[in-house]
């Protein structure tokens, strides 16, 4: 196993990331993986350094899915740092047979880079998670295929609790994953899975149509220029299911969102869920007048958050009693009322 020592220049690259250098980028296919994401060879804007990524890219066990795997992570980290602004070496990937830029997806690489994030992201900060690859479910645990031993749901759990950012999303876009739903589910915590149940064990389509959304207009359902995490959901389940049709076969998979805590996953935005993946972009909004200002920009990312909280217990009314429902939006509702009042007279001592 590669150390922590041998990472990217800078002191705090060395204190806080992996021994493999992130922004080594594969130039062989670079022109196609770049027309496949949509996106220019420069990136639009700075890159957030509050975002953060790593993808898991696991066993193929035959060379058809070894390729395709591949394939889907170059792609997927291309459109991460090349279009949606994540900064290159905040992004991680771990493969199966890793080339320049990457570690191998062994259990130890992925304690790891999970472990380098408890230390490197703030609470403030967005971390997301993607698994490419197949997984498996014996009735009782499941697990996502890596090289060697593999780890189980509950391993991930105790490694995703532990970042101290408030702000996770998990795409599990691998066989069986609807399994990890209920064990990963937390409050402001975005689940995606693949399958609804660890009996859907064939190899999925709906990763390749998920990473196609993030550099999709396609996708953008409200045509704000900006991806949701919701809106890449509903544009690749709606693939997925048309390359089933189209093809005359019976749907193997069907995804599933949970962003309410609550651990039921459905495959439409209903019950609670959606609100929360609907407010999580991959990308950076644009802050013009206070985009040098931290301060204001931690203020209006908790105000977005405490509003999406707002809206998930509104769709969860029906499940509460009545006195509990009200005691949680009352808090929320002063809390938000703070974070106005604060980001208001923050904007007004800037201008």
């Amino acid at each position: 196993m590669r150390h922590l020592n041998r990472t990217l220049p800078g002191a705090i690259a060395c204190a806080l990331f992996l021994s493999w250098s992130i922004c080594a980028q594969q130039q062989g296919n670079a022109r196609t993986l770049r027309a496949y994401v949509g996106g220019a060879d420069e990136k639009s804007g700075p890159a957030d350094q509050s975002k953060f990524a790593v993808i898991i890219s696991g066993a193929s066990g035959e060379a058809i899915f070894a390729k395709q795997f591949a394939n889907w992570s170059e792609k997927l980290k291309l459109a991460l740092i090349e279009k949606l602004g994540f900064a290159s070496e905040q992004v991680w990937l771990l493969a199966e047979k890793p080339a320049s830029g990457a570690g191998q997806a062994t259990a130890a690489e992925v304690k790891q880079v999970l472990g380098a994030l408890q230390k490197a992201v703030k609470a403030d900060g967005k971390v997301f998670v993607f698994f490419i690859g197949h997984g498996t479910y014996d009735g009782q645990q499941a697990k996502f295929n890596l090289v060697g031993p593999d780890l189980t749901v509950n391993q991930y759990k105790e490694l995703l609790d532990a970042l101290p950012a408030k702000s996770v999303v998990v795409v599990n876009m691998a066989s069986a994953s609807g399994e990890f739903i209920k064990p990963l589910a937390a409050p402001e915590r975005v689940l995606i899975t693949a399958k609804r149940s660890g009996q859907e064990q064939n190899a999925t389509r709906f990763s390749e149509h998920f990473i196609a959304a993030l550099g999709s207009s396609a996708a953008d359902a409200d045509k704000n220029n900006r991806i949701s995490v919701l809106e890449a959901f509903n544009y690749a389940t709606k693939l997925t299911a048309e390359t089933y049709k189209s093809a005359n076969q019976l749907a193997t998979e069907h995804a599933l969102l949970d962003d309410n805590g609550d651990g039921v996953g459905h495959q439409t935005a209903e019950a609670g869920d959606g609100a929360l993946a609907r407010e999580t972009y991959f990308d950076s909004a644009a802050q013009p007048q206070i985009a040098s200002d931290h301060e204001s920009l931690r203020l209006t990312a908790e105000q977005k958050r405490v509003e999406s909280l707002i809206q998930s217990l509104k769709a969860r009314k029906a499940q509460l009693a009545a006195d509990e429902y009200y005691a949680q939006l009352e808090v929320l509702f002063v809390d938000l009322a703070k974070l106005t009042r604060e980001l208001k007279s923050k904007n007004k001592i800037g201008n």
